[in-house]
């Protein structure tokens, strides 16, 4: 990178080796892919199979049930090496990194042992179906049924915006398995889509930006599953169970701006010093070099901000309002910077064969996904 080679404070030797082991595996078997990725608009199963063979699924799952046995740390080093490599369509960080980790803290212990060693192999590839056509930041609202008759539950509904929605073979459910609205009849059911008859995935979404990530609708028309399949073994905790989840699903979110910001500044530093306008560098301008000296603070405020966070998150300290914080703050930099660095390119900036592009495109979605940022303000300035 171009960009001062600060140590984030809460890496280890071994988060360092990995992130090394994670940004070779990437640049060599994924980088000159990227146009295969987005045309297809997904990553194959194989793809994850070959990820997860090379230690990059799961890394914060205990070896007892097939993972690395690592901490959150892990996860984040790899995110941020996909977002520094500008491949967007892998979902490893969901599955990884917000799946398991809801199957680890509120699963059986046969739940867990039935289902984490496969998703380290990734013979199993998770998804979360919590948004619904009519509902998005507001899960309160979700109007997906499960209905208890006997040893099973039979969910009906409809989701939307799901990652990983064609490869998913394990979706985690966001359902309301009572007739009364609100929080507390909110559920989380585990559903393995091979043995659920009546599900069905709908069309891989045409998005303005993430075009290798695979994004679906889901529809579960009737569909039976065991009632072992409640995680946790309880009704009505589903809300709770996220709450106490989405300040990291937050985190990674800001993670993800972070290595992208630093991408898009290495990107413009490179062009600007090599592409000559009126007889000169364009970096030669004072206009360029004011512009990216402001984007580099930018970015290096990300960087710390989010690096306070880990060492908060590590230590069990990352409250909700500050995840959603640096979701919303983060986010909105990000933009700002992908376009001040387009700009910075011309015409050449609006073309998709210059990775700035797909920066700029890729970058808007994350003021939206994981809670809008207007609510994650009004989550910020409840704790003020």
């Amino acid at each position: 990178m171009s960009l001062p080679n600060f140590p984030s404070p809460w890496m280890t030797d071994e988060h360092r080796m990995l992130q090394d082991a994670a940004a070779r595996y990437i640049a060599q078997r994924w980088v000159p892919r990227a146009a295969e990725f987005r045309d297809a608009g997904r990553m194959s199963v194989e793809d994850w199979r070959d990820a997860a063979a090379q230690g990059l699924l799961c890394s914060s799952t205990p070896e007892a049930y097939g993972g690395a046995g690592g901490d959150f740390g892990h996860e984040a080093v790899i995110l941020l090496e996909q977002s520094r490599a500008n491949i967007s369509g892998w979902g490893g960080g969901l599955h990884s990194a917000i799946v398991a980790p809801y199957i680890l803290h509120y699963g059986t212990e046969e739940q867990k042992r039935r289902w984490l060693p496969r998703m380290c192999s990734a013979e199993r590839i998770g998804a979360i179906a919590m948004t619904e056509p009519g509902t998005g930041s507001d899960l309160q609202a979700v109007r997906t049924t499960a209905r208890r008759e006997g040893d099973h539950y039979v969910i009906s509904g409809a989701k939307t915006f799901i990652t990983n929605g064609q490869n998913a073979n394990l979706v985690i459910v966001v359902c309301r398995t009572g007739s009364e609205g609100g929080a507390r009849n909110i559920s989380l059911i585990v559903v393995e889509t091979d043995r659920a008859p009546g599900f069905r995935r709908g069309r891989q979404l045409d998005k303005v930006g993430l075009k290798a990530q695979d994004t679906s609708e889901l529809f579960f028309d009737d569909v039976r599953v065991p009632a072992d399949n409640l995680l946790g073994g309880r009704e009505g905790q589903g809300f709770v169970q996220l709450m106490e989840q989405l300040p990291q699903e937050r985190l990674i979110i800001a993670l993800q701006g972070v290595g992208a910001m630093e991408r898009a500044l290495d990107e413009t530093l490179r062009y600007t010093k090599e592409r000559k306008a009126f007889g000169k560098a364009i970096w030669d301008f004072q206009n360029t070099r004011f512009k990216l000296a402001e984007v580099q603070a930018t970015v290096l405020a990300a960087r710390a901000f989010v690096d306070a966070c880990m060492v908060a998150h590590l230590k069990g300290e990352l409250d909700a309002a500050r995840a959603a914080l640096a979701k919303a703050w983060v986010s909105e930099q990000q933009c700002k910077v992908a376009d001040e660095c387009l700009q910075l390119f011309g015409g050449y900036g609006y073309m998709m064969e210059y990775p700035i592009a797909e920066l700029y495109v890729d970058a808007r979605v994350q003021r939206i996904y994981g809670g809008t940022n207007e609510i994650m303000k009004e989550l910020a300035a409840r704790s003020m």
